[in-house]
């Protein structure tokens, strides 16, 4: 009999993948825990383990597609000693689920998408079936399913992104649908495009049509982004897809600038003696497998800043009207990859000293690089970090890393000549100065306490032996 492998659940609100390498093809032999495929999602690049020992008969994937859970991505043949059929445990450690019944192996699925309607077949058929996760909210509007009405009336909808594919998402834009409010049909409570257009067209029988503009009166302007010119007409252009890690990074961003209010305070921080701390202790360092940089320094003294500081270590939330002090101090650090930026978290900051937090940054780094980060090291960040100064960066002001409530900036320290006054002479001196920039959450925090937090967090950096006296 023919076993399915379908696309295991990825975790943290993640429907979908995309293939970066099939390493079998039919007739390939397969033990149970050989990596089969590579995907890579929104957040990082994933090995799928064979969930059976046995003979590879097909793949319906191929390199560069995407593909949403439950996708049928390789099938096998009879095998001595069958591992028990469901989904393979991915490094986040996902759970099993139980074995596809035979009705649900499709007959030639295509390479590009499965059917999917014997899936939903099975549900109308067994009512008993796991609800989806989205509640109803629009009584009759699936006549034919009267078991699936029955069972989508959860106490409370869940939180996390509504289960939909791309196009699905885009579709509900166009119409102005809250995919929230829509009453899935598809498989494990997925919103389908009809269940969009139904939902659609409910709401505008429901809706008024506006009145007609009376002389004189003003009315308030939409500020929906028009739809792009056709750029042909002016020139030869090339379409790049936006993928994984950078429509990730997009949509973050657009969630961050769209609902965050950012304030900028920038000033220079004088890091001489912490330069000549740096130096006189990287080599220790390096020997024991860490890297001495400038972002180590600031981790511990952002953490320290924090402490004093509780607000700028918050998130808002404005559905309930609170704002979440968290006790804890897991600190993100922007890193460049080629895919993209990327922020791992390094946990505990404030517990850790300037050797163990050298040796993680710098291993956290090259992970971060070869995409070997899982999903769980980028993830409870409470503040964030970035610095342009490796690549000759000055004043710059990042984005929040919502639902954060502050990131700090750092650009290259300088040697600039500086006016110093001793017994009430002045001369001027060379000093190592770097430029940073805070950016602060208007809605929980105000200009003066981002100078608070700056003079705090600058104290820490230019005086280096009393903060940094914890190396181990």
């Amino acid at each position: 009999m023919t076993r399915e492998f379908k696309l295991p659940d990825l975790g943290e609100g993640l429907h979908e993948g995309e293939i970066l390498k099939v390493l079998v093809k039919a007739g390939d032999e397969v033990k149970e825990g050989d990596i089969i495929l590579q995907v890579e999602t929104d957040k990082a690049a994933v090995e799928i383990p064979s969930p059976f020992t046995g003979r590879v008969e097909k793949v319906l994937v191929r390199e560069g597609a995407k593909v949403q859970v439950g996708k049928v991505l390789v099938t096998f043949g009879e095998a001595e000693g069958k591992m028990e059929e469901g989904k393979a445990p991915l490094k986040a450690g996902e759970k099993k689920p139980a074995a596809p019944k035979a009705e649900e192996v499709e007959k030639e699925p295509e390479a590009e998408e499965v059917e999917e309607k014997p899936e939903i077949k099975k549900v109308e058929e067994e009512p008993e079936a796991e609800k989806p996760s989205e509640p109803s909210g629009l009584p009759g509007e699936a006549k034919e399913k009267p078991e699936i009405q029955e069972a989508e009336k959860p106490s409370a909808p869940e939180e996390g992104p509504v289960p939909a594919s791309p196009a699905t998402r885009r579709l509900a834009r166009e119409l102005g649908v809250d995919l929230r409010e829509v009453p899935p049909s598809g498989p494990g409570g997925r919103v389908t495009d009809e269940d969009v257009k139904a939902y659609a067209g409910k709401m505008k029988k429901e809706k008024p049509e506006p009145a007609p503009e009376k002389p004189g009166e003003v009315r308030p302007l939409e500020m929906k982004a028009p739809a792009l010119p056709d750029f042909t007409k002016w020139g030869e252009v090339e379409k790049v897809p936006l993928r994984s890690v950078r429509r990730a990074m997009a949509r973050q961003m657009a969630l961050a600038w769209s609902q965050i209010p950012h304030v900028h305070n920038q000033d220079m921080v004088d890091v001489t003696r912490l330069e000549d701390f740096r130096q006189n202790h990287k080599e220790k360092v390096e020997a024991k497998g860490g890297k001495l940089t400038v972002t180590v320094f600031a981790l511990k003294a952002a953490a320290a800043a924090l402490k004093q500081h509780p607000r700028f270590n918050a998130s808002l939330d404005p559905q309930a009207g609170e704002i979440i002090l968290k006790h804890y101090y897991h600190l993100g650090v922007a890193v460049s990859t080629n895919d993209g930026l990327i922020v791992p978290v390094i946990r505990d900051v404030d517990r850790k000293s300037i050797l163990e937090l050298s040796v993680e940054l710098n291993d956290l780094v090259k992970r971060t690089r070869e995409r070997k980060v899982n999903l769980e090291e980028m993830q409870g960040g409470t503040f964030t970090i970035t610095n342009v100064g490796s690549m000759g960066g000055g004043y710059f002001a990042p984005i929040i890393n919502y639902p954060e409530a502050a990131i700090l900036g750092m650009g290259t320290a300088r040697m600039v000549p500086v006016v110093k006054e001793t017994e009430g002479r002045h001369e001027i001196i060379p000093r190592l100065l770097m430029p940073v920039v805070l950016c602060i959450d208007h809605r929980i925090l105000d200009g003066a306490d981002a100078l608070d937090f700056m003079r705090t967090l600058a104290k820490a950096l230019e005086d280096p032996d009393e903060l940094f006296m914890t190396m181990t």
